[in-house]
């Protein structure tokens, strides 16, 4: 019976082997294959070399430092936003939810374009200032306009996974909390934010990756004059056709998305293990 059910469970799951072979596992065979040898297919160290080129490490910097700023604001927005949620009644909640939702179901394209017009120097804003008689401001390709690109497309993701951890504490912890004195500022520091920290782990980083490896905001929002890792690692593969370079940048840029997914993983375990002795306490 035993080996029925593993057959089974294998059976089932050899789909989804499949798909992780040709879409996971065979792009990043050929972005090794591509970074580690010339155009003639020789092993070499030089596409890496290249990589390492300030300009390049400078693009990688600004694009961490920006990832950073949004997925913070993120964090910002998106817990008290939570905690609202879990206060108000379930119709207005499901409403506000959805509100939040919405550029999930939508073409990010789309929603950058439509920030493009917002912020561009004839747009709604200048416009709004203009009637009020104030000066215009320069928004468009600037830092400041591709962090709120970043922030309105991936607050939604920084939203699920900490609705989802607030949700899931025991409101009997809080209420023994109060019954013992603790105010509203030592019930969250010492209950609700630390049993909410997996929560706040998983959404930092289902930000911080995506901000971090975008090209698409920063090219509509940020035009020319800004680029990120991820616009030149786009441009080295569709206009210069260097693939040996665009894969050696990859291999970089890949290093420190294994290294936030290795820091969520070991810090998402401290923080359980913190959260359960802060409540013991």
């Amino acid at each position: 019976m035993m080996h029925n059910s593993k057959a089974v469970a294998r059976l089932f799951a050899a789909p989804f082997s499949i798909w992780a072979a040709i879409f996971i596992v065979l792009p990043l065979f050929f972005v090794f294959y591509h970074g580690l040898t010339d155009a003639e297919g020789a092993f070499t160290l030089a596409n890496l070399r290249e990589a390492v080129q300030i300009e390049y490490l400078q693009a990688l910097g600004l694009s961490v430092e920006l990832a950073l700023i949004s997925t913070v604001i993120c964090l910002v927005l998106a817990y008290p936003l939570c905690m609202i949620l879990l206060a108000i009644k379930r119709g207005r909640m499901v409403l506000i939810f959805l509100l939040f939702l919405l550029p999930l179901w939508m073409n990010s394209l789309l929603t950058t374009m439509a920030w493009q017009t917002i912020l561009e120097k004839n747009g709604i804003i200048n416009m709004v200032l203009q009637a009020l008689a104030l000066p215009t401001v320069t928004l468009i390709n600037t830092p400041f306009a591709i962090v709120i690109g970043m922030v309105y497309n991936f607050l939604p993701y920084m939203v699920l996974p900490l609705y989802v951890a607030l949700s899931h504490i025991d409101k009997s912890v809080i209420e023994a909390a109060h019954d013992l004195g603790a105010g509203h500022v030592q019930t969250f520091r010492r209950i609700v934010f630390p049993l909410s920290l997996p929560g706040v782990i998983s959404g930092c980083t289902m930000v911080f990756i995506p901000a971090l490896t975008t090209f698409v905001i920063s090219a509509l929002l940020g035009g020319n004059k800004i680029l990120l890792i991820g616009n030149i690692i786009e441009q080295e593969f569709t206009a210069a056709y260097d693939w040996q370079l665009g894969s050696a940048l990859s291999m970089i840029l890949m290093v420190f998305i294994i290294l936030n997914i290795v820091l969520e993983a070991f810090s998402g375990r401290e923080a359980k293990k913190d959260a359960v002795q802060e409540v013991k306490l």
